[in-house]
C-alpha cells in the first residue's frame, strides 16, 4: 500500500538523520518523532541549542568541535575568499557521521549534500537517500557563474570539487530528495532520471507566524490610505538571493511612494550594493526565528528577487502572516503561490517586471488589501507534521520499491 507501512514493513521507522548545521532537520526531526518514529540526529551543533527545537538529549549526537570549526573558517572566508576548508570540513563531518551510524540499526539514513558521501559509502539501510536543498549543483554553479560575470566581482561559485562530490553522493543514494518543483526540474534538465528523485516540500511553524486581527486591521488601513508602501525582504543579502535585481527595484521607485526593509545579513561580495542603499532600505541585523513575526507584521507586500533557492522558507512565513509576496520562478514560488491572489511569480533578473508589478500594487490598493483578505480566509499554509507525514510516506514508498525490486 503505497505510502504506508504495508505487510513486512516496520510501522515504526528507525531513521538516522544527519546535517552539517541545521536546515530544517531539526523540526522534521521533532515532527517525525511526533508521528512515532525512532530518530537518532547527528548534527555540529550545540544540544542546548537543539533542545530549543523540542528535541531531547536521547535523539541527538552532536560534534560541537566541527561546528565551531566550521564557524571560523566561514569567518575568515568572507574576508579571504580564496582560503577554502570545505573540503576538509565535509570530510570530516561526513566520516563521523558514519562512524555513529554503524554502531546503529536503520531502516532509514537520511543526509544533507556535501556531507554524505561517506555515509553512503560505509552505512547499510534499506533505504538511503540525500536532501538537496538548492538546485541540482551544476545548475546552481551556472546560475552563479552568470551573475559573476554579471557582477565583475568572485562570488561563492562551487568549486570543482564540490561538484564532483556532490554528484558522486546523487549516485550512491538510492533517491535524491528536493524541495521544489524547479529543484525537481532542475535535476532532470542535468540528466538524473525522473523515478530517483522525489519531491518533499516543507512547511512553516504557522502558529508563530499568523498575525492578529490588529495586525491585519493595521495592514489593511496603511494599504488603502495612500501611505507608502511597505515592501519588505528578509534572509540573506546576497548575490544569489537577488541583490543586485534588489537594488535596482529599489533605486527605480520613488521614496515617497515605497519604503524598502531588509532584515538578515549582508554578504560581504554584496556590502559595497548595501552601502549604495542605506539611504532607501532599513537595514536590519539578523533576528532569532521568534522575533521575525514582528518584522513580517511591519510589511504590506513581501519581497524575493532570487537567482536559485530549493526552498526558501521566508515565502512559506511570508503567506503565513498573510503578506502578498513577488518572487522569481527559480524558488518555491511556483509551488506556494496563485498568481494573482496570493502573489505573483516572476522572471529572474529582471527588475523592470517587479517594479511594474509593484506599480500596479500602488495603483490598485483595493486589490492589495483584498489579497491580505485572501490569505487570512485561505490559509493553506503547511506545517510539519503534513511534512513528517509526506516524508514518511516516501520512505515507505522506497522501501518497497526497494523489496520488489530484490532477487528472490
Amino acid at each position: 500500500m503505497s505510502g504506508t507501512a504495508s505487510a513486512g514493513l516496520p510501522r515504526r521507522l528507525r531513521i538516522g538523520l544527519f546535517v552539517q548545521g541545521r536546515f530544517h532537520a531539526f523540526d522534521l526531526a521533532r515532527a517525525l518523532i511526533e508521528r512515532g518514529h525512532v530518530v537518532r540526529l547527528l548534527t555540529n551543533y550545540p544540544k542546548w541549542a537543539i533542545r530549543r527545537f523540542g528535541l531531547t538529549d536521547q535523539n541527538i549526537e552532536t560534534n560541537v568541535a566541527h561546528g565551531i570549526a566550521s564557524k571560523i573558517a566561514d569567518r575568515v572566508h568572507r574576508f579571504l575568499p580564496g582560503f577554502d576548508l570545505n573540503p576538509a570540513l565535509n570530510r570530516w563531518f561526513g566520516t563521523w557521521a558514519a562512524r555513529k551510524l554503524k554502531n546503529g540499526s536503520f531502516d532509514v539514513v537520511h543526509g544533507f549534500t556535501q556531507v554524505a558521501e561517506e555515509p553512503l559509502r560505509r552505512v547499510s539501510a534499506p533505504v538511503r537517500t540525500v536532501v538537496r536543498g538548492s538546485a541540482h549543483i551544476r545548475t546552481q554553479a551556472a546560475i552563479l557563474a552568470t551573475e559573476q560575470n554579471r557582477l565583475g566581482s568572485a562570488l561563492g561559485v562551487p568549486s570543482t570539487w564540490s561538484i564532483a562530490r556532490e554528484e558522486r553522493e546523487y549516485t550512491l543514494a538510492d533517491s535524491i530528495v528536493v524541495l521544489s518543483s524547479f529543484a525537481y526540474r532542475s535535476f532532470v534538465e542535468q540528466g538524473t532520471r525522473p523515478e530517483r528523485i522525489r519531491l518533499l516540500r516543507l512547511g512553516v511553524d504557522t502558529r508563530g507566524f499568523r498575525p492578529d486581527a490588529g495586525v491585519l486591521a493595521d495592514r489593511t488601513r496603511r494599504i488603502l490610505s495612500g501611505e507608502p508602501l511597505r515592501l519588505l525582504m528578509v534572509g540573506t543579502f546576497s548575490a544569489q538571493k537577488g541583490a543586485h535585481d534588489f537594488r535596482d527595484i529599489v533605486c527605480q521607485l520613488p521614496p515617497s511612494g515605497f519604503l524598502f526593509r531588509f532584515v538578515g545579513a549582508v554578504e560581504p561580495e554584496v556590502a559595497a550594493i548595501a552601502k549604495q542603499l542605506r539611504d532607501r532600505v532599513d537595514f536590519v541585523p539578523r533576528q532569532m526565528q521568534s522575533a521575525l513575526p514582528a518584522q513580517y507584521a511591519w510589511g504590506d507586500l513581501f519581497l524575493f528577487p532570487t537567482l536559485q533557492d530549493g526552498f526558501a522558507v521566508v515565502l512559506s512565513q511570508a503567506q503565513a502572516a498573510c503578506l502578498p509576496v513577488l518572487t522569481t520562478t527559480n524558488s518555491s514560488g511556483p509551488d506556494l503561490i496563485v498568481d494573482g491572489k496570493t502573489g505573483w511569480v516572476l522572471p529572474i533578473r529582471d527588475s523592470e517586471s517587479f517594479v511594474r508589478r509593484i506599480r500596479w500594487c500602488s495603483d490598485n490598493r483595493d486589490a492589495v488589501a483584498g489579497m491580505v483578505a485572501y490569505l487570512d480566509a485561505h490559509h493553506v499554509t503547511r506545517d510539519w507534521k503534513e511534512v513528517a507525514a509526506d516524508f514518511e510516506a516516501l520512505m515507505y514508498d522506497l522501501m518497497q520499491a526497494r523489496r520488489s525490486e530484490a532477487p528472490v
